[in-house]
């Protein structure tokens, strides 16, 4: 972050707004285009489904069903995993596992089928699980660049290859590898989508593309509003069912790369038996001032010990603190015990002075309310970046990260 923004009061706040609403600004600000690679989504389940249809992929059929489904992937891949079994659901007869660790579970065999998904087609760990997979004499099939070494070890094992043409960062192509994986488990009768529900989907991107497209202000651009929100704060980012979960994981991992934002992610009820605690922490501005009466000091209470100064109540907000914001990512379909969780998380936060953004998913369909509020949240972790003085689309960690271990 540049030095000028440093602090977030309420110049540097606005100082944000106005680089976001100054398109010679945000395009000078997203050399690599990023706003651009994110406007794709929708030509990214368009052109997925042509893919789709022209790789042959009569080996997969739902007499022919496997026992489980496993999807090999990094980042992004890996979440296309996550959102196929989000979409099928716990009422679907065949387990849907996501393999990150460069190799497959010990019990995988021939009785199962593994997808291997990379969009440059080259992630180490991916080649790793396909080339064992090929080995146990699973059902294999592969997701990614044409002519790359994924593709070389699809053709050797005579397994299908849907191939992907590479727009961007893999980050912004979560649909050309998702959609794959979709078309696949429907035709084994996994998912019930069609090609209706997929071009609602892909209208319910255009949609959003539209509203936070670059030339519209913030003051009526969702993505460039939840941006702002997120200025200068620590997000926490909670999903309310499985499916808003994946979008939850997805945007923490967005904030990540994009803007260069640490973010926590997590799921109610789980996050509310744990991550909740931190509404008493220092990253909540009044939690001190609120939390519940613990018990009184043992003898061995460290505030005792001389040089030990644990009371961090102030009656203002210190210079440079980072406090907490929750964004809440509900899900129409959330179990009802899940909503009464949700409206008592908004009041207790709301007591400790924890900000909320709330965003709703709606829909008939999963896959549309997903599409959604994964676009709007793609769209607002670049305009957070561009907020904040941070190029999205540059990796110089990830890249750094790589050398030192290749």
């Amino acid at each position: 972050m540049s030095d000028e923004l440093d602090g977030w009061g309420g110049a540097e706040f606005v100082l944000a707004a106005d680089r976001l609403d100054t398109p010679d600004v945000v395009e000078a600000a997203d050399p690599g285009d990023m706003l651009r690679q994110v406007a794709s989504a929708a030509a990214q389940v368009r052109t997925a489904l042509r893919s789709c249809a022209e790789a042959s992929l009569s080996a997969f059929t739902a007499d022919a069903r496997p026992r489980a489904i496993v999807v090999a992937g990094m980042g992004a891949s890996s979440l296309a995993g996550e959102l196929l079994n989000a979409i099928a659901g716990l009422s679907s007869p065949v387990q849907v596992v996501t393999a990150r660790a460069g190799r497959l579970p010990g019990w995988v065999g021939a009785a199962d089928a593994v997808i291997a998904v990379s969009c440059s087609g080259s992630t180490p760990e991916t080649l790793a699980v396909a080339t064992e997979a090929a080995r146990r004499g699973c059902r294999l099939a592969g997701v990614g660049a044409g002519g790359s070494p994924l593709h070389r070890i699809a053709e050797q094992a005579r397994a299908p290859f849907v191939p992907v043409v590479p727009a961007g960062l893999s980050r912004s192509m979560l649909w050309s590898v998702a959609v794959p994986l979709l078309v696949i488990a429907e035709q084994m009768g996994v998912a019930r989508i069609g090609p209706d529900v997929y071009e609602l989907a892909a209208s319910r991107l255009e949609e959003v593309s539209h509203q936070c497209r670059p030339a519209s202000e913030s003051f009526v651009n969702p993505g460039k509003s939840l941006a702002l929100d997120l200025v200068g704060v620590l997000p926490m980012v909670w999903g309310t069912s499985a499916l808003s979960g994946v979008a939850a994981r997805r945007f923490a991992s967005q904030l990540q790369e994009n803007a260069k934002y640490p973010a926590i992610c997590g799921v109610l009820p789980e996050a509310a038996h744990s991550q909740v605690a931190a509404f008493d922490g220092p990253f909540a501005p009044r939690s001190s001032r609120l939390s519940a009466q613990e018990p009184g000091p043992g003898p061995d209470d460290l505030a005792d010990l001389p040089g030990w100064d644990l009371d961090y109540e102030e009656t203002e907000q210190a210079s440079g603190f980072t406090a907490l914001r929750l964004v809440l990512i509900a899900d129409s379909g959330e179990d009802q015990r899940v909503s009464a969780q949700r409206a008592a998380v908004t009041e207790l936060a709301g007591q400790r002075g924890v900000g909320i953004s709330e965003l709703g998913m709606d829909g008939e369909h999963p896959l549309v309310r997903l599409a959604g509020v994964i676009q709007l949240t793609d769209y607002a972790s670049v305009y957070l970046a561009i907020a904040s003085g941070i190029d999205p689309g540059q990796t110089v960690a990830i890249q750094d990260l790589r050398t030192r271990i290749e």
